[in-house]
């Protein structure tokens, strides 16, 4: 019986290949997509039996994505598949409830066991990846209750840094200084009362902020 698996990547020579890759095995391409918005349609149209999901794509990001799929789709499995070795991301997909989050640069035979394994229902979350967010995932509960006095500019610098964008990315997105940026990031951890930019994107998730 094979596997119906939607790809969702914005790039046609990433689709292309792992299509080819597929190609003569028990995974089938059951469709593509291009965008998170494009992929959730998809996903409940046509119910797959697993979703590869690249992260940064235009439009509904692919963390966004997996909090909508997971919200919808909650028995889904969704493999995220990225060029970024990312904490953050890392991070959000394990607290969104990803199967697992491969780099674009692992082997064929790592893919095709985790597509398998993925869509049999099992985590592929190793030790060393669940190590690296531990911090960020312990982050305390009660500190999602609390009503933290974040201003608007705050609120949109939090959002973007929630992405797993870095503080000139963030800087060029909202038209303001990188110093600017680097500020606003200071007075987030601070009044989240959290270590570092993983820990507060965590949070945001929790809080429903990103």
């Amino acid at each position: 019986m094979s596997i119906r698996m939607l790809i969702a990547d914005d790039h046609a020579v990433v689709r292309a290949g792992v299509r080819s890759l597929v190609a003569e095995t028990d995974i089938e391409v059951l469709a593509e997509a291009t965008n998170g918005q494009e992929t959730l349609q998809l996903a409940l149209q046509l119910h797959p039996d697993l979703v590869l999901l690249d992260v940064r794509m235009p439009g509904h990001d692919g963390i966004a994505c997996l909090g909508r799929l997971r919200a919808e789709l909650p028995a889904l499995p969704v493999l995220m598949f990225s060029a970024y070795d990312n904490p953050t991301y890392i991070a959000r997909a394990v607290a969104l409830g990803a199967a697992g989050y491969l780099i674009k640069t692992c082997s064929d035979d790592e893919l095709l066991s985790a597509i398998r394994r993925s869509a049999a229902g099992e985590s592929i979350w190793t030790r060393e990846e669940l190590r690296r967010v531990t911090g960020a995932l312990s982050t305390p509960r009660g500190a999602v209750d609390l009503e933290v006095p974040l201003t608007k500019r705050e609120n949109e610098v939090l959002k973007q840094l929630a992405l797993g964008l870095s503080n000139k990315e963030i800087a060029r997105v909202l038209s303001i200084s990188y110093e600017t940026v680097k500020e606003h990031v200071q007075h987030i951890l601070r009044k989240v009362g959290v270590a570092d930019r993983t820990q507060a994107a965590v949070w945001a998730v929790r809080k429903g902020l990103a």
